[in-house]
C-alpha cells in the first residue's frame, strides 16, 4: 500500500500536465491505461475484476482512437444529445451570429490571451486631414452652437448651424471621397463625435445618425452602383437628410417580430405602368431625424405570395430607401426625448408603392436585411455612442475638476474633502477607462474588423459608465447642477443618460442576451463549429465535423481547468508577459481570470444548454465578467501606447483594481446562483483555491485620481483631451477655466495672508490694503486675489429667470 503514496500523486500530476498542455487522445488513453494498471498493482494474483477492467479499457481505447468506431459508437449518440439539448436557431439568430467578426473577444474566450498580439495591434491614430477638420470646422461648429438656446428656445439647431454642417460635409464623414464625402477613418469619425458631444448632445446626435446605422452606411456596403452614384453624393453634401426606421411599437428590441410588411406586386410608378415593386405598410417610432428626413431607410418583412421574385413566399426582412414624401406616407411629427431637442419622431405608411429598385442592393438583396443590419450595427455601435459617452465623461471631469478647486465650503476648496474626492476619483478612473475602451475598439474597426460582440459590449459599458460619471458630477456640483440655465454645464449630459442607455440596443437586453449569449457562441473557439456541424445536411460530413470540434472542445475545457487551478495556486506568477514593470501583475491576473472565465463558460453551456439563454441573470453576470476582462485589456493597451507615463499610473491602477475586482465579483455572483450546487462549489474552489484576491481601488488611490483633476498638469490635459473648451467672457465654461487658473495663482498669496489675516478683522479689501501697507504682499499680489475672488463669485452663481405671473394672489 505504501506504493500509493507516490503513485497516486504521480498519476494526478501527469493528469494535470496532459490537461495543461492539451494532450492528444492517444496520450489520454495511455494515462487511463496507467490508472487501470495501477489499480491492480498491489494485488496478486489479479482477480477477474481486474481483467474485466483491463478489457473495458482496451475496448474504450479502441472506440476513442479508431475513427470509424468513434464516429459510430460515440460521436453519433453525442450528436443526438446535443440536438435535443440545444433549441434550433431561428433564421434571425443565425444571421446575427454570422454577422460581423470576432476579435479580442476570441482571445478572452480562449482562456489564454495573447498579450503580444494586444500590444502589436495598431493604435487609433488620426490623419492630418482628420486633425485639421477637428481643429477647423469642428471647432467652428462648436463655437456656433448655443446649447441653452437650442434647448430652451428654438428646440432645434439654428438654420445657420444646419447650413454649416451641410457645407462642411458633417453628414458625409464616412462617405468615400469619390462620392463627395470626407472618407474619414472610424477613428476620425469617433473623434468628431466626441468633440461635438462635449459641446452639445443635440448636435452630436444629429452628426451621429447619418454616419452610423443609416442609409449611407448600408449603401456603401450593399447598394447597387446606381444607388451609390445617386444617393451618396447627395447624402455627403446634405442635399438629402437620411433617417433609418427600424423600431416598431410592437417590435423594439425584438426586431425579428417586426410587424411592418411589404408585398411584392406590380403597380404604376411615375408614368410607368406594370412596374415590379412592393406595397409597403409600416408604423415606426423613435426614429432620429425622421421629422426632417428627405430619404427614409425602412426595414420591413417582405412577402411574395405570387412568386414574382422566384423566391420563397416569406422572403424575410428587407431594407429599402424611399424618398420623402410619397402618397400614403406620414412623417413630420416629433417625440420629445427628455427635452434634448434632436429631431426624433414617428413615421407611418399605408399602402405605399415603391419600385423594386428602391430595395437597397436591388432585388437580389431582398430578404437579406437582417444580416445587412447586423453587419452595419456592429460597426456603428463601436463608434457613435461610445464617443458620445467619452465626450460627456471628459467634459464632466474638466468641469468638476475646475469647480472643486474654485468652490469653497468651510473656507476650504470642496475638492479637499474626502467625500468629494471619492466621487471625483471614480470620475477620473471611469473616464480614463472609457477612453481606453473607445480607442481600443475603434482601432479594431480601423483595421477592417466588425466586432459584433465587442461593439455591443462597448456600447453597453460606456453608456453605463457615462451614467455613473455624470451622476457623480451632479453630486459634486450640487445645487448648481440642478438649476438649469446657460451656466449649467452638466444638465444636458444628465438628461442624455437614458437616451444613450436605451438606443442602439437597450442595455438590459444587450447585457443579458447579446454580450455573453452571442459571444459564447460566436467567439468561443469550438461551439460555433459544433453548431454548424449539426446543421450540415450531409450525415457523413456532419459527423466528421462534429467529431473534430467536440473532441477539440473537450481538450480545450480540460486545458483551461488545469490552467485555472495552477494559476490560482501560483498567483499566476508563471504567466509570461510582454512587459516587466508596474503593470506586469495585471497581465498575469487577467490571464488567470480569462482561464477561469473560459472554464465556467464551458461548464455552464454543458449543464444548462439552451436554457442558459432564458437565465438572463446568470448570463448577465457572465457578460459583466467578460466586460471587465475586455476593459482591463484596453486599459493596459492605452497605458502602453502612451509610453507608460508614471503620471498616468494611478489611473491605470484604479482601472485595473476596478476591473479585476469586478470580474471576481461577477463570477462570485454567477456561482452563488448557479443551480447545480456541488458543481458550483467545485468551480469556486478551482476559480479561487486560495480565496478571492482582488480588492476594489483603495481610498488612497481614489484620492490620488481625484487630485489629478484639480491640478494643471499634462495628465489632466491627456485625460480630457479631445473636448471643446471655448474662449471668451460670455462662455460659462471659459469663465470656469479662468476662475480655476486664477484660484491656483492666488493660493500662494493666500498662504502669505493666512497668519496676517487672523490679526486683522474687516472686509477683504480692508485686509488687502493693510497687508500691502505692511509689506506682507505687494499690490500685484493683491490684484491677483481680487481677480480670483471676482471670478470665483461669478462661476458659483446659478441662473435666475423672471417669476411667472402671480396667479396664487388671485386664488380664493
Amino acid at each position: 500500500m505504501n506504493t500509493y503514496y507516490w503513485l497516486v500523486p504521480g498519476l494526478l500530476a501527469l493528469f494535470w500536465m496532459l490537461a495543461f498542455y492539451g494532450a492528444s487522445r492517444g496520450a489520454w488513453s495511455g494515462w487511463v491505461g496507467l490508472v487501470v494498471l495501477a489499480a491492480g498493482w498491489p494485488w496478486t494474483p489479479l482477480t477477474g475484476f481486474h481483467w474485466l477492467g483491463a478489457g473495458s479499457f482496451l475496448a474504450l481505447a479502441a472506440v476513442v482512437n479508431i475513427s470509424s468506431l468513434r464516429l459510430k459508437l460515440l460521436t453519433s449518440p453525442l450528436m443526438g444529445l446535443f440536438r435535443k439539448a440545444l433549441p434550433p436557431l431561428s433564421r434571425t439568430e443565425k444571421e446575427a451570429l454570422e454577422a460581423g467578426t470576432v476579435w479580442w473577444d476570441r482571445e478572452i474566450f480562449s482562456g489564454d490571451p495573447n498579450w503580444e498580439k494586444l500590444l502589436n495591434e495598431p493604435p487609433s491614430v488620426l490623419s492630418r486631414e482628420e486633425q485639421a477638420f477637428l481643429d477647423g470646422p469642428v471647432a467652428e461648429l462648436c463655437r456656433m452652437i448655443d446649447d441653452w438656446q437650442i434647448t430652451a428656445t428654438t428646440q432645434d439647431l439654428t438654420p445657420q448651424v444646419w447650413r454649416f454642417m451641410k457645407e462642411k460635409r458633417f453628414f458625409g464623414l464616412v462617405i468615400p471621397k469619390e462620392y463627395g464625402g470626407l472618407g474619414f477613418s472610424p477613428s476620425g469619425h469617433s473623434a468628431v463625435v466626441t468633440k461635438v458631444a462635449s459641446r452639445s448632445i443635440t448636435a452630436a446626435v444629429t452628426v451621429m445618425v447619418p454616419n452610423s446605422l443609416g442609409p449611407a452606411e448600408l449603401l456603401r456596403h450593399y447598394g447597387t452602383e446606381a444607388q451609390k452614384d445617386h444617393y451618396l453624393p447627395r447624402l455627403a453634401d446634405g442635399r438629402e437628410i437620411p433617417c433609418f426606421a427600424l423600431t416598431s411599437p410592437e417590435a423594439g428590441s425584438d426586431a425579428g417580430s417586426m410587424p411592418d410588411t411589404g408585398v411584392v406586386c406590380r403597380g404604376d410608378w411615375q408614368g410607368r405602368k406594370n412596374v415590379l415593386g412592393i406595397r409597403v405598410n409600416w408604423d415606426k417610432r423613435y426614429i432620429t431625424l425622421a421629422p426632417v428626413a428627405t430619404v427614409l431607410g425602412l426595414a420591413f418583412r417582405l412577402h411574395d405570395p405570387d412568386g414574382l421574385l422566384g423566391m420563397e413566399k416569406n422572403v424575410g426582412i428587407t431594407l429599402a430607401l424611399i424618398p420623402v414624401p410619397l402618397p400614403g406616407m406620414e412623417i413630420g411629427s416629433r417625440h420629445n426625448p427628455l427635452d434634448i431637442p434632436f429631431q426624433n419622431g414617428p413615421t407611418r405608411g399605408r399602402d405605399v408603392f415603391i419600385p423594386m429598385e428602391m430595395v437597397i442592393g436591388g432585388a437580389p438583396r431582398a430578404g437579406q436585411g437582417w444580416r445587412m443590419l447586423m453587419d452595419c450595427l456592429a460597426e456603428g455601435r463601436s463608434i457613435s455612442l461610445p464617443a458620445l459617452s467619452v465626450g460627456a465623461g471628459k467634459t464632466a471631469c474638466r468641469v468638476v475638476g475646475d469647480y472643486a478647486r474654485v468652490r469653497r465650503q468651510f473656507k476650504l476648496p470642496i475638492g479637499r474633502f474626502e467625500g468629494v474626492q471619492e466621487a471625483m476619483g471614480r470620475m477620473a478612473g471611469e473616464t480614463w477607462l472609457m477612453e481606453a475602451a473607445r480607442r481600443f475598439t475603434v482601432s479594431a474597426v480601423d483595421q477592417g474588423h466588425k466586432p459584433s460582440v465587442i461593439s455591443a459590449l462597448t456600447k453597453y459599458q460606456l453608456t453605463e459608465r457615462m451614467r455613473r460619471v455624470v451622476n457623480d458630477a451632479m453630486d459634486v456640483v450640487g445645487g448648481a447642477g440642478i438649476c438649469v440655465g446657460p451656466r449649467n454645464l452638466i444638465a444636458g449630459m444628465y438628461r442624455a443618460i437614458p437616451v444613450g442607455i436605451t438606443v442602439e440596443g437597450a442595455n438590459i437586453l444587450t447585457r443579458t442576451l447579446i454580450v455573453f449569449g452571442q459571444g459564447a457562441i460566436r467567439a468561443h473557439p469550438h461551439i460555433l463549429h459544433e453548431l454548424q456541424a449539426l446543421e450540415e445536411p450531409d450525415p457523413a460530413k456532419s459527423a466528421r465535423a462534429f467529431d473534430q470540434a467536440f473532441f477539440n472542445h473537450v481538450s480545450f475545457t480540460l486545458q483551461n481547468g488545469a490552467r485555472a487551478v495552477w494559476y490560482g495556486l501560483s498567483g499566476a506568477r508563471t504567466v509570461k508577459t510582454p512587459v516587466h514593470g508596474a503593470e506586469k501583475r495585471y497581465y498575469q491576473q487577467l490571464t488567470r481570470l480569462a482561464a477561469v472565465f473560459a472554464l465556467v463558460t464551458d461548464v455552464a453551456l454543458l449543464t444548462l444548454g439552451g436554457s442558459l439563454k432564458r437565465r438572463e441573470s446568470l448570463s448577465g453576470r457572465m457578460a459583466d465578467m467578460l466586460s471587465h476582462l475586455y476593459l482591463g485589456a484596453a486599459a493596459l493597451k492605452q497605458f502602453h501606447e502612451r509610453g507608460r507615463p508614471e503620471s498616468d499610473l494611478p489611473l491605470l491602477q484604479w482601472a485595473m483594481h476596478h476591473n479585476l475586482h469586478g470580474a471576481e465579483q461577477s463570477l462570485a455572483g454567477f456561482l452563488e446562483n448557479f443551480p447545480f450546487r456541488p458543481l458550483a462549489w467545485l468551480l469556486s474552489l478551482v476559480a479561487a483555491p486560495l480565496g478571492r484576491s482582488h480588492t476594489p481601488p483603495s481610498d488612497r488611490l481614489t484620492h490620488q485620481c481625484a487630485a489629478l483633476l484639480q491640478e494643471p498638469a499634462p495628465v489632466r490635459d491627456r485625460l480630457t483631451a479631445g473636448i471643446f473648451i471655448p474662449a471668451g467672457d460670455r462662455e460659462p465654461f471659459a469663465r470656469l477655466e479662468a476662475a480655476f487658473t486664477s484660484t491656483i495663482a492666488a493660493e500662494p498669496v493666500e498662504r502669505k495672508l493666512k497668519v496676517f489675516g487672523k490679526l486683522h478683522i474687516g472686509s477683504n479689501d480692508t485686509l488687502l490694503e493693510a497687508a500691502v501697507g505692511q509689506g506682507v504682499i505687494n499690490s500685484l499680489e493683491a490684484q491677483t486675489l481680487r481677480n480670483a475672488d471676482r471670478l470665483r463669485r461669478e462661476v458659483i452663481q446659478v441662473d435666475e429667470f423672471p417669476a411667472p405671473s402671480k396667479q396664487w394672489e388671485n386664488a380664493a
